[in-house]
């Protein structure tokens, strides 16, 4: 069974690796860092499960009665530990009132990006805050699954194609289940994310403990990076981070990233969330540096829960034009020397 065969047609979101019943595919990590799916042809018995989970070949549009919305949580301290306006954390807590569980990307000891679940406040913290890598799913839609058969409330929080591959590996619908994606810039290479750590590390002297891609100290709207090795912190300007200057003039995307089929206000999700560009000229009196969120709640659920978490928001009603940017209506686009950095860089690190 051949899941893809180019490489802009795999999303990395692992779905097919866990649905597979027989456990026939194992994942692979290519010269660039990123990894896929890899089939033991002598195991596969062709069931064709993980070619209908896969969100980049049975991706179907959909149309909903969205309502689109500018948010920041009127807690001080939310916001500064949010990268946009909190809406996460506000949908988390009302997750966590109720016993359930969060589900978001963090750093692990090797600050390699997991998705990792949070059950308290303090766990909360670490699944909070924009990375700018793609994040490790192994294990998580199956315990994800786990959790809802056992009546649990669980919120997961993850790009357009992981949230999308989730709904379609669970193949049902939960009461229970609240899934958010994010407005995604595109996802980086973790082999890249992984040299990068150990340069610093070498450069420093140390281990690295923490990295913050939108560091909001000087109310800035977050264009600070900041990072913290051996218990010292470095901070200094987004823009001039060497990594993050690479990802955001489109070299180290992952190549499904730009053909992305999610490009829309349109989604399977019960909200997307990401940040208000453009908030000056919307709400000018809401542009204080510290973040807003663009939320649009497609589902009924979303609605409901809406009415719930509302009273812990500034907020107000919005039109799609108000919200809508680039990554609402079509992929980021590649660099057009995108294939002599990665050649370099597969000379370098071969």
């Amino acid at each position: 069974m051949e899941i893809y065969q180019k490489k802009e047609m795999c999303c990395g979101c692992g779905a097919c690796i866990e649905i597979c019943p027989v456990r026939a595919i194992r994942k692979a990590e290519d010269r660039e860092g990123f990894f896929y799916p890899e089939v033991n042809t002598e195991l596969c018995i062709k069931c064709g499960k993980c070619r209908k989970v896969c969100p980049t070949k049975a991706h179907d549009m959909i149309e909903n009665e969205n309502l689109y919305l500018g948010v920041q949580a009127k807690s001080k301290k939310i916001r500064y530990s949010s990268s946009s306006g909190g809406m996460f954390s506000i949908v988390a807590q009302y997750v966590l009132r109720r016993q359930g569980i969060v589900y978001g990307a963090a750093y692990d000891e090797n600050m390699r990006i997991i998705h990792k679940a949070a059950e308290t406040e303090e766990e909360l913290e670490r699944i909070k805050r924009t990375k700018y890598v793609q994040s490790n799913m192994d294990g998580i839609y199956e315990e994800i699954e786990s959790h809802l058969r056992q009546q649990r409330w669980v919120l997961f929080c993850g790009t357009p194609c992981q949230a999308d591959a989730l709904i379609r590996y669970l193949n049902q619908d939960y009461e229970k289940l609240i899934v958010i994606d994010l407005v995604c810039y595109g996802v980086s290479s973790p082999g890249m994310w992984k040299r990068y750590i150990s340069y610093l590390e070498h450069t420093h002297r140390g281990k690295m403990t923490d990295f913050s891609f939108r560091d909001k100290r000087n109310s800035d709207n977050g264009q600070m990076r900041s990072y913290r090795i051996n218990g010292k912190e470095y901070a200094g300007s987004l823009y001039r981070d060497i990594y993050c200057r690479i990802y955001f003039k489109n070299y180290i995307l992952r190549p499904s990233c730009y053909k992305c089929q999610f490009c829309s206000v349109d989604r399977k999700s019960d909200f997307t969330i990401g940040d208000f560009w453009g908030i000056k000229h919307v709400r000018p009196d809401m542009d204080d540096g510290m973040g807003t969120s663009m939320v649009i709640a497609h589902s009924y659920k979303a609605k409901k829960i809406w009415d719930e978490i509302k009273e812990e928001l500034n907020w107000f009603k919005c039109e799609k034009q108000d919200l809508l940017q680039p990554r609402l209506w079509k992929p980021t686009e590649q660099a057009k020397g995108r294939w002599l950095f990665m050649l370099l860089y597969r000379i370098l690190f071969r």
